[in-house]
């Protein structure tokens, strides 16, 4: 989908919140999701000042980022699933459920959604809202772009925050992903109570 109708979408049916995950494919934690409605006033200003794919970013620009979006946006919610419900029920679930979550808790509802992926959720725990799904929605949606900021932001802090401990996995640097010096602490010291079980260690 063009960027430009995307943002038809998000002017015609505003408020609109975007919606993206973070964490999907970690080994260690929750997966994180952020909703985010924010004043099409701000839009100019947030796209000037590098709102964008949080991948994109750099950890300090992040940071600044977040602060700037929850000051400004009209409703910002985080929602996440824990690692016994991504082993019952498979990540994918787990984050269409997360994601689910924080758009549950925004006030106001909106009136419609952006969703970063290809899987529409099934709001189960709200009213019925219409919604869009958007591959790589992060980079071409400033509202899922300021999702994928909050998310990265909040569960990086959560991450960071576990390091302390859970010890020894180096989650401080890996943020629960898998690189080698986490599989090989796995593989030294076992699984922890907030590892995914039904990740495979390769």
């Amino acid at each position: 989908m063009e960027r430009e109708k995307i943002r038809s979408i998000e002017i015609e049916n505003h408020p609109v919140a975007g919606v993206d995950e973070v964490g999907r494919g970690a080994l260690f934690g929750e997966v994180v999701a952020a909703a985010v409605i924010l004043p099409l006033e701000q839009f100019a200003h947030l796209e000037s000042l590098g709102v964008s794919d949080s991948k994109k970013l750099s950890a300090q620009r992040r940071e600044q980022l977040d602060l700037l979006i929850r000051e400004v946006a009209i409703a910002c919610e985080i929602g996440t699933a824990s690692v016994d419900e991504i082993d019952e029920m498979n990540i994918l679930a787990a984050s269409l459920l997360a994601m689910e979550r924080a758009i549950a808790k925004l006030q106001p509802q909106p009136r419609y959604c952006l969703i970063d992926g290809n899987q529409l959720l099934r709001f189960q725990l709200i009213q019925p809202i219409p919604q869009e799904t958007i591959i790589k929605g992060d980079a071409l949606s400033l509202s899922i772009a300021a999702a994928s900021i909050v998310a990265k932001v909040w569960r990086d802090r959560q991450m960071t925050a576990m390091a302390e401990v859970y010890k020894g996995y180096d989650l401080a640097a890996n943020k629960g992903y898998g690189t080698v010096k986490h599989r090989q602490a796995i593989a030294q010291l076992g699984y922890s109570d907030l590892h995914r079980k039904t990740f495979k260690i390769k």
